[in-house]
Parts: structure tokens; C-alpha cells; sequence
């Protein structure tokens, strides 16, 4: 792993949370298939978000 694969997921995980910002909007303003995609963008965001930590953790391990 290298700095530049933490960079990549962060930048993924910003886009992701952009895209998700109008479909929240959506939703809370009663648009029920905007809910379906923010709920399935914000399970992806959790699953990104626990790569990012992972490849953080093993990049801190292997500069030890």
C-alpha cells in the first residue's frame, strides 16, 4: 500500500458523499426513491469508509 491508495479512497469517499447530498435533500423532502439511493450510498459509504481504515492501519504497520 502506498500513500497514493489512501488519497485515491479519500477522494472516493468525498465524491461519494457529494453524489449522496442531493438525494438526502431529495428525501427529506418526501421523495422516496431518492431514500432507496441514499440509503444504498450511505451502505457504500460505510464499506469505503472501512477499506480506508484498513489501508491506513496496514500502511502505519508497514513503516514500522
Amino acid at each position: 500500500m502506498s500513500d497514493s491508495n489512501i488519497l485515491e479512497l479519500w477522494a472516493e469517499i468525498k465524491t461519494l458523499v457529494e453524489s449522496l447530498d442531493l438525494d438526502v435533500m431529495k428525501n427529506a423532502s418526501g421523495n422516496a426513491s431518492a431514500g432507496v439511493r441514499a440509503r444504498r450510498g450511505l451502505r457504500l459509504l460505510k464499506s469505503k469508509s472501512a477499506d480506508l481504515v484498513k489501508t491506513t492501519i496496514e500502511e502505519e504497520k508497514s513503516r514500522k
